[in-house]
């Protein structure tokens, strides 16, 4: 078996051992060579690598052999993209070459990976084979490249808070798999999650809520414990700085315009006050697709204009070009029935409701298309006429992606059929508080993003896929471990790694690359759920959730 790809995921394009199963032994206090363009990988090398091994891995001598060389060469693994490497191990030592510091950084990677599990502690582990003299690599090479651009990760942190260490963690995790995309879904009907200081009344009213359904909305069981928190700015230029380092983008999430209790709680002004009595509604304690939606005024496009102009300084453009502004499930009700709403569709001239709510879509897309960024929208922002430039998260099914990249426009898939990591991993009455369709780790490794049916001309414009995390029922770090792991890395395999067409896939190769994974994670701490199903504390016997039998419809 190939001692080099036996172990490695997401699978490699190229792994080819040396003749003679020959391995390269590291001495007690290697060198490191970095050259130019390498400083954050060899950062990287040092802190995460120096902390598992005791290393220090200083620069190398001038005329001695250093046991680690890295180094940038734009022609290290031909026509693999710029995110490629090559990994090369033999008698002197390991060389190191990205075709950018990307890919530099993602051969970081694969080369943890074959050191072993105990890479990934935070401490090294005294004694026998693990003692700090005794890590050893096979000779070989490795040559590898994603297979798509956009390879994510969207984590709700606006049902449930999560803390920043709690997002630096999951960037550790992502940089783990090879994905590079984090989206922030900040704001909900149940949380708004980032400072605005022009608007300190979305954090201090709008962060908090008095308590929670606990289980599904269609549970009668509460949590009476208050549930809040969000990011200051300085946590959002850390977190943002944090990911760039390990060449993840953050795409930032504010909700228009529906998804948005939680802002009209703190203001008020923004809902449709000739329909309801905004002035009584509180940030949102249910779950479910909430009515309170924004009035389609000018004087609220321009306080969520100053909410952006924040937010860019927040995300820069080279870090986060996209911008997500939701546009999703937005009920129309509210708008029927406001005077107000019905003069500004006569007003404007536009077909309805679906046409107001384009009004807003389209008017965002401008607005960030002048500064230099784009719109991205889940895909209700076809509903009314797609806007100009705009991308689609496309979550209902293939279809929407399929519609929208047959006329041109970019597309990131995310079916939720396929890869809403809230939905349950097994059927079993054990599945804590299970959601949807049964999605298990073989369904998500099955899961293609290019669906068959579209024209070259079209696929072309699938930027790639990105799994879904949505937290109504997951309320700490340990329930989002459960739900997203093992997945996540089946995931991380479909987005990187040129595969055969699903029913082709080879599961039983991936399950046996498993193995030393769960090890890996294991020493992450990563609370993923094991293949035989969930420990006793992982297990909410008696608190609903909204399971849905037989296969997903392939929409």
């Amino acid at each position: 078996m190939d001692v080099i790809r036996t172990g490695l995921i997401p699978a490699p394009r190229v792994a080819v051992p040396r003749e003679g199963g020959r391995r390269y032994t590291f001495g007690p206090e290697p060198g490191l060579s970095a050259g130019p363009g390498t400083g954050t990988t060899a950062r990287w090398l040092r802190r995460e690598l120096g902390a598992a091994t005791g290393w220090e891995l200083p620069p190398a001598d001038p005329g001695r052999a250093a046991g680690l060389r890295l180094r940038l060469d734009p022609g290290a693994a031909p026509g693999l993209g710029p995110e490629a490497y090559r990994l090369d191990i033999g008698p002197e030592g390991v060389e190191l070459a990205g075709a950018t510091a990307a890919g530099l950084f993602w051969g970081a990677q694969t080369l943890r990976q074959l050191l072993g599990p105990d890479a990934y502690r935070r401490a090294p582990l005294p004694g026998g084979t693990r003692d700090r003299r005794a890590w050893s690599l096979p000779h070989g090479t490795v040559v590898d490249g994603p297979r798509f651009g956009w390879r994510g990760l969207m984590l709700d942190v606006a049902r449930h808070f999560m803390p920043k260490d709690g997002v630096l963690r999951y960037i550790d995790l992502l940089a783990a798999h090879k994905l590079n995309v984090l989206h922030l879904h900040l704001t909900d009907d149940q949380g708004w999650r980032v400072e605005i200081k022009r608007h300190p009344r979305l954090t201090e009213v709008g962060a908090w809520r008095e308590r929670s359904r606990w289980g599904h909305r269609a549970s009668p069981l509460w949590n009476e414990t208050p549930r809040g928190g969000f990011y200051t700015q300085d946590d959002i230029r850390e977190i943002v700085a944090y990911a760039a380092e390990r060449h993840v983008r953050v795409v930032p999430e504010i909700d228009v315009p529906g998804h948005s209790q939680a802002a009209i709680a703190a203001y008020p002004e923004l809902g449709n006050t000739d329909v309801v009595d905004t002035a009584a509604l509180g940030v949102w304690d249910d779950w479910g697709i909430c009515e309170n939606v924004l009035a389609p005024t000018e004087a609220v496009l321009r306080f969520y204009e100053g909410v952006f102009e924040e937010l860019l300084e927040l995300f820069p453009a080279e870090v986060s070009p996209f911008v997500h502004v939701g546009g999703d499930e937005c009920p129309k009700e509210q708008w029927k029935a406001s005077a107000a709403a019905q003069q500004r569709i006569r007003e404007l001239g536009v077909d309805g409701e679906d046409g107001l709510q384009s009004w807003f879509i389209r008017h965002f897309d401008g607005w960030l298309a002048e500064r230099g960024r784009r719109l991205i929208g889940w895909d209700e922002i076809l509903e009314g006429g797609l806007a100009p430039g705009a991308a689609v998260s496309s979550w209902r099914g293939y279809a929407g992606g399929v519609a929208a990249a047959e006329a041109g426009h970019d597309v990131v898939m995310c079916p939720e059929q396929q890869v809403y990591l809230d939905h349950r991993q097994a059927g079993g009455a054990d599945e804590p508080m299970p959601i949807g369709y049964v999605r298990s780790l073989e369904d998500v490794y099955r899961f293609e993003p290019v669906p068959p049916k579209l024209s070259p001309q079209a696929a072309a414009h699938v930027l790639g896929a990105q799994a879904n995390m949505w937290t109504e029922v997951t309320q700490d770090q340990g329930r989002v471990d459960y739900q997203v792991f093992p997945r996540l890395a089946a995931f991380a395999e479909v987005v990187w790694s040129r595969l055969p067409e699903p029913e082709e896939r080879d599961y039983a190769d991936f399950e046996r690359r498993m193995a030393p994974h769960y090890v890996r994670l294991d020493a992450l701490g990563v609370g993923y759920r094991p293949p035989g199903g969930p420990l006793p504390w992982q297990r909410r016997p008696g608190v609903r959730g909204r399971p849905v039998e037989g296969a997903p419809p392939n929409v």
